[in-house]
């Protein structure tokens, strides 16, 4: 019988904000550098009214968000083709490698919890200047 050592939990009371190379400002929470993770981050995102983040995809990670409150749109797809509308209590899956654009067309601020397969949180953002004028400013 082997024994290996076991990481803690750890409690994180968010009091730090990062720039992500997406264009946007995050609450850090949990990833790598935090407290470890090895599989997943999970940081709070507030867009601001009329904020967007730049056209970006995430190599081979998965995002899950969950809008605990205002409105943001997502386009995404290829060419940015797609679009759909989020909104308090809602919950939206984006797949490893689909390029996507957040935008915040209301007056109030849009807050949702981000959460990523990438521990790293920043190393697998590619953005794609290409499609930044598919879209309005």
């Amino acid at each position: 019988m082997s024994i290996t050592e076991t990481q803690d939990c750890a409690l994180i009371r968010p009091d730090t904000t990062y720039d992500g190379k997406q264009g946007l400002r995050y609450l850090a929470g949990i990833s790598a550098e935090s407290v470890g993770s090895t599989g997943i981050c999970m940081h709070l995102l507030t867009i601001p009214p009329g904020g967007r983040a730049k056209a970006h995809l995430h190599e081979n990670h998965e995002t899950a968000i969950y809008v605990v409150s205002g409105v943001a749109e997502v386009f995404y797809g290829e060419r940015l083709e797609k679009h759909a509308v989020t909104a308090e209590g809602d919950l939206f899956y984006i797949p490893a490698g689909v390029p996507h654009l957040p935008f915040n067309s209301s007056d109030a601020p849009c807050v949702a919890v981000i959460a990523r397969t990438d521990p790293n949180e920043q190393e697998s953002v590619v953005l794609r200047p290409d499609l930044e004028a598919l879209l309005p400013r």
